[in-house]
């Protein structure tokens, strides 16, 4: 199964938010985990939540695969920086995203980005981004925005 056969067709997912910006899991597949980060989160915030997600999350997902601790710690610091960016560019609908392991990559999705990804130059933690993903890029999401995801070799 690829991570484009696990993907639901309502991706990104839309969940009524909870409390002041609180994160909602989603969980979907038994390869994947959704999260929803409100609005009113600030960008550390929302990256910190983001963080505390992917450490539930990463540890079941990643179960039996190779190099475990190094590819959650890699996984995390992509999400992390495209919480950030996102956070800070963002279409002011709060922020979904998707942690997905296909058996060979980590795949991490975040949106809703309100134009495209800006260059490593401008948003300079874009560069860890590159240079951990063996691929970027950029979708148009279903909520007006844009997604961007990176896959992260396990």
């Amino acid at each position: 199964m690829t991570i484009s056969d696990a993907a639901p067709h309502n991706w990104p997912p839309y969940a009524p938010f909870t409390g002041e910006g609180g994160a909602a899991l989603l969980l979907g597949a038994e390869n994947s985990v959704d999260f929803v980060i409100g609005p009113d989160v600030t960008p550390p915030d929302a990256m910190e939540r983001a963080n505390a997600a992917a450490a539930l999350a990463l540890p079941r997902l990643l179960e039996g695969a190779p190099h475990i601790n190094r590819t959650s710690d890699e996984v995390q610091a992509v999400l992390q920086e495209l919480v950030d960016v996102t956070a800070r560019h963002s279409t002011g609908a709060g922020l979904v995203a998707r942690i997905a392991y296909d058996g060979g990559h980590v795949t991490v999705s975040v949106g809703d980005m309100d134009g495209a990804l800006p260059a490593p130059e401008v948003e300079p933690g874009l560069y860890l981004v590159h240079r951990t993903a063996s691929v970027v890029g950029q979708y148009a999401g279903d909520h007006g925005g844009r997604v961007t995801w990176a896959a992260v070799p396990a």
